[in-house]
């Protein structure tokens, strides 16, 4: 097997208290952001209508907005997705007349109407509580399946990882205010299974070596884990990472919020795996044992 690491001895579990302060942060900050600026919804969550447009000939997006000014149809968001090609969203209150609209606009221009997704505000606004929901119940049945397979305290610190993915992943885009869509959740979920297939991977060696070296301390059998199955981590990650940052460069417009959500999520799930999911079993042990000891 292909190893980027020969026999790691890296100190991943003593970097515990600085990891999860930087986390803490990230997520504090994303938490801000969400209250001031929040998400920038696209139309499946905030209503409106977006409009795949082919051009047959040469036009640029500045052009097309000066159309829209000049008609007094306000500035409804345009994007490029291929040569001559545009996505233009109009917003919830101007969905319904969409066809007049662009009649009324584009008049006198040579183009095909390729796609049109409309949505009104009434079913976003579900949409949006539907995600939510989606992303919920999946934790809830992480919890189960991990406490089945393993302990509490390992699907704890799974749930917890898992959580912190999506919440800094949300962060990010809460900072930048990329368009959060449809593509985008279905990322998120994605995110969840990839970073927990990562976390059960380390479990299943820690377990293991708990059985191997015992009476050594529980961060030592952690350490030792992580580094046995580093190489592993990394391979699958960057496979993965390369994949996706293909998709970026090339996928366009359409594909560019899922494939960015999928970088964040792979770069995260790996960091989270390692550094939260695993320390989470050290804090764990530790409120445990300090509560027998009260006991006695």
């Amino acid at each position: 097997m292909l190893q980027f690491f020969k026999n790691p001895n890296y100190d991943i579990v003593g970097k515990r208290r600085f990891t999860f302060i930087l986390s803490m942060v990230i997520i504090l900050a994303g938490i801000v952001s969400l209250f001031v600026q929040g998400l920038n919804y696209g139309v499946d969550f905030a209503g409106g209508a977006k409009m795949q447009i082919k051009f047959n000939k040469t036009i640029s997006a500045e052009e097309l907005r000066a159309r829209f000014s000049e008609n007094g149809l306000g500035n409804p968001e345009i994007k490029s997705s291929g040569e001559n090609e545009y996505m233009i969203t109009i917003n919830a209150e101007d969905s319904e007349d969409s066809d007049e609209i662009l009649d009324q606009t584009l008049s006198g221009l040579d183009y095909s109407l390729l796609q049109v997704d409309k949505v009104g505000p009434k079913i976003g606004s579900e949409m949006r509580s539907n995600s939510v929901k989606a992303i919920g119940i999946a934790l809830i049945l992480i919890l189960i399946y991990i406490t089945v397979r393993f302990e509490l305290k390992f699907a704890i610190g799974a749930v917890i990882a898992l959580a912190h993915d999506v919440m800094v992943t949300l962060a990010i885009f809460s900072f930048l205010q990329w368009e959060f869509s449809i593509p985008v959740l279905a990322a998120f979920l994605t995110i969840v299974g990839y970073s927990l297939n990562d976390t059960i991977v380390v479990y299943d060696r820690i377990r293991e070596n708990i059985k191997i070296h015992k009476g050594k301390p529980l961060s030592e059998v952690i350490n030792l884990s992580i580094n046995q199955s580093l190489s592993r981590t990394i391979i699958t990650s960057l496979t993965t990472f390369l994949v996706v940052f293909v998709l970026a460069l090339f996928g366009g417009q359409v594909l560019f919020g899922f494939s960015i959500a999928m970088l964040i999520g792979v770069i995260v799930g790996t960091y989270s795996s390692m550094y939260v999911a695993a320390p989470i079993l050290i804090a764990w042990s530790h409120k445990f044992k300090e509560k027998d000891e009260k006991k006695k």
